[in-house]
Order: structure tokens, then sequence, then C-alpha cells
């Protein structure tokens, strides 16, 4: 039985923690700032037989922006539906239904987001970013 849940309090954080340390956009992250990150944001596990397979998390004003954030599938399970069920159940979540704008970035992905109407920005060179590094 696959599960979304927003229960933060189900959250496997140290698992959480171990698979972003290792992926690009999160590498070096402690279990410390995973923690940070789920305590300001709108969080989303996923959950097979009741063992957490995932995560993705939303920051947010609810009713203007929303950035989709660290959105994962553990290896052993892509491919099998389980990012779009994750995503699917995000889009529909209650608390985030007024939200207008919605941005993420990825390098791979692309394919799976435009199945819930993501675009390219229509109009790049009004954005701008600060990266501290």
């Amino acid at each position: 039985m696959i599960e979304v849940s927003t229960d933060k309090t189900k959250l496997d954080v140290p698992f959480i923690q171990n698979f972003l340390k290792d992926i690009y956009w999160a590498a070096g992250r402690t279990l410390e700032e995973v923690q940070r990150t789920i305590d300001a944001s709108v969080c989303f596990g996923i959950y097979l037989e009741g063992k957490q397979i995932g995560f993705a998390r939303v920051i947010t004003d609810y009713v203007v922006f929303a950035y989709l954030m660290d959105v994962f599938i553990t290896e052993e399970h892509r491919g099998k539906g389980y990012s779009s069920i994750l995503i699917d159940a995000m889009m529909k979540e209650p608390q985030l239904q007024e939200v207008k704008i919605w941005r993420l970035a990825t390098t791979d992905a692309h394919f799976l987001y435009e199945k819930f109407g993501f675009t390219k920005l229509a109009h790049p060179e009004k954005m701008m970013e600060k990266v501290i590094k």
C-alpha cells in the first residue's frame, strides 16, 4: 500500500538527511539543517507498506507563491510511478489550492513536472538569484 502524508511526525529525518547529503542539490546538508528546512516547509512523505521511500517539501506563503524542493524517491523504488503519486498529492493538497505561482528547479526530471503543468519560465530574463557559497 502506498500513502502520501503531510504529517511531519511520520517523517524519518535521518533517512531524509542520509539521502540528501549525497545528492548534488543538497550535498553536505546536516541533520540539523534538514530538520530546520522541514520545520519551515509543508512536507510530504511517501510511504510503501509504512516505510518511507521518498520526500518532497514546499516553501510557500499559501496564496501567491510556492517553491517545490528536495523531491526524491529512493533508487530502488524509482520507475514505478511513485514520484507521480507524490507530485499529484502535492498539487491536490488542500492547504496549497490558492497558490497562484509554482516554481521549481530540476536538472533531469522535466518530463515528470510537465505532466503536472510545469513549463519553462515564460520570462527567464526577469528572474534573478543570489547564491551564497
